[in-house]
């Protein structure tokens, strides 16, 4: 064991040795390295993406992936105008607003157009029954003007159409824009920019809100553009807590030029870090925008250990070349293996199947490890130049030679006794910690967005919209594979499969409401026999089943043609990790009871099923990552 160490000591001593003898060479070579990244850092950007977010490889996003060519709605934004004057939505005003707001939608770069939905789209239409039979048509005529008799058109479609509680509120109050993302922009072929979609949004409710209007706004990209504009704020508290490091760093040293070299060292990391992302292909995602405070605060403390040590030699008489080459010898191999830990923590994350916490995985190790270089490699270059000024060399030695007050009373828990108690009490604080982590939540808490404020814009929108509508943003598609059947909504067997399913559903608790081609079609069968509620429900014929054949149409997003593939969407009243978990259970305990070789149900799709399957992939992750971080470190 001795050999082994006197070597490693011998290697150690060596490298410092060279270390000393280039520091000039190295130093210059360090510095244009900086500058270089530093110009590189210049071109890092922000990288969102809603698809980075999808555990690929799981079961439910493989069906979604599988299913997204026919059905789109998991990254969507909801635009709801909300009117806040006299009566209800059915006035002039108000519907030249709506029409407006729908045109700006449409015009966002980045939007599908065909999946845009509101009240002036013709894709929403309603169906009524007259002499002559079934007769269709949009909700606001053609040469609406906005007269007595057209408004009362509007609110006669409107009831016929369905869409209350969907695109127009329970109350009457408001009616919503909807539209889908895609991935890349159709002008730029590059990937969709979310914080200039975010900014679009916000233009329109600027531009639009007033006395009598409110817009509110929820969807992915819409947050995105929130915790992108909250940057700001975290630079900000980054700055002050760099202030208030520098200053707790300064009473420590009580040494300027020490302080200054600590900080600037700490910083190298994060500067050369961004440098590589652009060189690299990558860009930092705002969801982890943290990671370079996290690097930062990192080096730091591994710049004091290098700084202290430094010191302690100067003041113990040695020339600052030789403190810097002993200081070198003292915290290298500690540090480094401190580093390479602190690189396998993060290393280790990226055993959870998501893209997004891979990159931040790759990004933090790159991060770590850049640090071996800056501060235990460039730091005692820069210390060997350095000379402490005569206070800080004072007050060093009269720290030297007396005995902090609080150190040496906390120095007592080192005797046996004390230690024991300690010892027991770290055992008993393990074994409440190891009780109540049974309790640890996968996912969310709360309602709303938790990356920004319960009280911010984005979460007050999102629970406006959740209390006016049965439908909200938070909506899990389960998809319905059709197979050996021509017409599968003129399939019995299928439609009431369908309509089982949606009825034991709406039970669910965390279920807000269910849409599905057997709903619709059961309403539009009782239509079809002026609207007697008797007549709702599902035919045992393919004939009655065709009753309702305007309830099987591809424009309404549940079917495609030929009804070989649906999709069931549920919508929940939150998104909580509890919410989610005992959703996805009831569903599945459901599909067990329905599954038959003609009809295949599948999960899951929409933002709660990317949701359920993050959390899945987390959960599949977690004995693994520990076992792997605590027998690695061990």
């Amino acid at each position: 064991m001795s050999t082994a160490k006197s070597a490693v000591d011998r290697v150690v001593e060596r490298t410092a040795d060279l270390l000393i003898a280039w520091r000039k060479g190295l130093l210059a070579l360090f510095v244009l390295l900086t500058l270089a990244l530093g110009y590189s850092a210049t071109h890092t950007q922000l990288d969102p993406g809603f698809n980075k977010q999808i555990p690929v490889r799981n079961e439910f996003m493989v069906n979604f992936l599988n299913f997204s060519q026919y059905f789109t709605g998991a990254n969507r934004f909801l635009v709801s105008v909300k009117w806040k004057g006299e009566g209800d939505i059915y006035n002039r005003e108000y519907l030249d607003t709506l029409n407006k707001v729908t045109g700006d939608v449409f015009f966002i770069n980045g939007v599908s157009r065909a999946s845009v939905t509101s009240l002036f789209t013709a894709n929403v239409r309603y169906i009524e029954i007259t002499e002559e039979g079934f007769f269709g048509d949009v909700v606001v005529p053609p040469r609406f003007t906005g007269s007595g008799e057209d408004l009362a058109q509007v609110r006669s479609n409107i009831a016929r159409s369905g869409q209350i509680g969907r695109l127009v509120a329970n109350d009457l109050k408001s009616s919503m824009v909807r539209a889908d993302l895609q991935d890349l922009d159709p002008q730029t072929g590059k990937p969709v920019s979310y914080a200039e979609v975010a900014k679009r949004l916000e233009d329109i409710r600027a531009k639009y809100s007033n006395d009598d209007i409110e817009i509110n706004i929820v969807g992915f990209a819409k947050l995105v553009g929130d915790v992108i504009e909250g940057l700001t704020t975290v630079i900000s508290f980054f700055v002050i807590a760099f202030v208030i490091t520098g200053l707790m760093l300064w009473l420590y040293s009580s040494s300027w030029r020490l302080t200054l070299v600590a900080l600037v060292v700490a910083l190298l990391p994060v500067v050369w870090l961004l440098g590589l992302l652009p060189l690299l292909g990558l860009g930092i995602d705002p969801m982890s925008i943290l990671v370079p405070f996290l690097i930062f605060s990192i080096g730091v403390s591994h710049a004091v250990q290098m700084t202290n040590a430094w010191k302690q030699d100067v003041l113990a008489g040695s020339p600052s070349v030789q403190a810097a080459h002993s200081a070198f010898c003292k915290i290298f191999i500690p540090g480094s293996l401190a580093l390479l830990m602190n690189a396998l923590g993060f290393g280790v994350i990226m055993l959870i199947d998501i893209p997004i916490v891979h990159e931040l995985g790759v990004t933090a190790c790159i991060g770590v490890m850049l640090m071996i270089i800056t501060n235990k490699l460039m730091l005692p270059i820069i210390l060997s130049y350095l000379k402490l000024e005569p206070r800080a060399l004072a007050q060093g030695l009269k720290a030297a030679g007396g005995k902090h007050a609080l150190w040496w009373r906390l120095s007592a828990l080192a005797e046996p006794k004390p230690a024991l108690a300690v010892f027991v009490i770290s055992l008993l604080l393990l074994g409440v910690g190891a009780y109540k982590a049974r309790d640890l939540a996968v996912g969310d808490i709360g309602v709303g967005a938790p990356e920004l404020r319960a009280d911010s814009r984005y979460n007050q929108d999102n629970q406006k919209i959740i209390n006016s509508y049965s439908i909200g943003l938070d909506v899990m598609s389960v998809f319905v594979q059709v197979k050996g059947i021509e017409e599968g909504c003129l399939a019995p067997q299928v439609m009431r499969a369908i309509e089982s399913f949606d009825f034991q559903m709406r039970s669910v608790p965390g279920v807000q409401s269910v849409q599905s081609v057997a709903g619709m079609g059961k309403n539009v069968i009782a239509g079809n026999n002026e609207g007697n509620p008797r007549w709702s429900a599902i035919p045992g014929s393919e004939r009655g089943l065709s009753q309702g054949a305007r309830a099987y149409m591809p424009d309404d997003g549940l079917v495609t043609e030929g009804c070989q593939r649906m999709q069931i969407l549920v919508f929940l009243t939150d998104h909580e990790g509890a919410t989610v978990s005992h959703v996805v259970k009831e569903t599945q305990r459901i599909i067990a009871g329905l599954q038959t070789p003609e009809v295949q149900f599948l999960m899951a799709g929409g933002n709660v099923g990317v949701m359920a399957a993050s959390n899945e992939a987390v959960k599949q992750a977690e004995v693994v990552m520990l076992a792997a971080l605590f027998g690695s470190v061990a």
